[in-house]
């Protein structure tokens, strides 16, 4: 299963991790790791992109960690709540068998 960890404190998102694998399929073809990956690699690259909040991250095989500097500005918040938004979806078309999204104050 993949767990998603969203983490939040009174001003807003201060980053995320995903761990684990979905074990939908074998290796290369599972669709829901693929989604997961998409999702939140895209959303790291965007924030980088078009956006001057900074961050920093950790990643490995079935594991990324993310974590913003500071207060994220509202285009990186959008970002954020567009990639949770796949997230939920994922998660309700194939169950929290094979993904599950927890939100964490911190």
């Amino acid at each position: 299963m993949i767990t998603v960890t969203v983490f939040k404190d009174d001003k807003g998102f201060t980053g995320f991790t995903t761990k684990g694998h979905a074990g939908y399929a074998d290796e290369g073809f599972d669709i829901i790791c693929a989604a997961v990956s998409a999702l939140t690699i895209t959303t790291i690259n965007a924030i980088e992109s078009f956006t001057s909040d900074t961050f920093h991250v950790k990643q490995k095989d079935g594991y990324i960690q993310c974590r913003f500097d500071h207060t994220l500005s509202d285009s990186s918040v959008l970002l954020m709540k567009s990639m949770i938004l796949g997230l939920q979806g994922i998660e309700k078309d194939y169950g929290n068998e094979y993904i599950r999204l927890i939100f964490k104050e911190v």
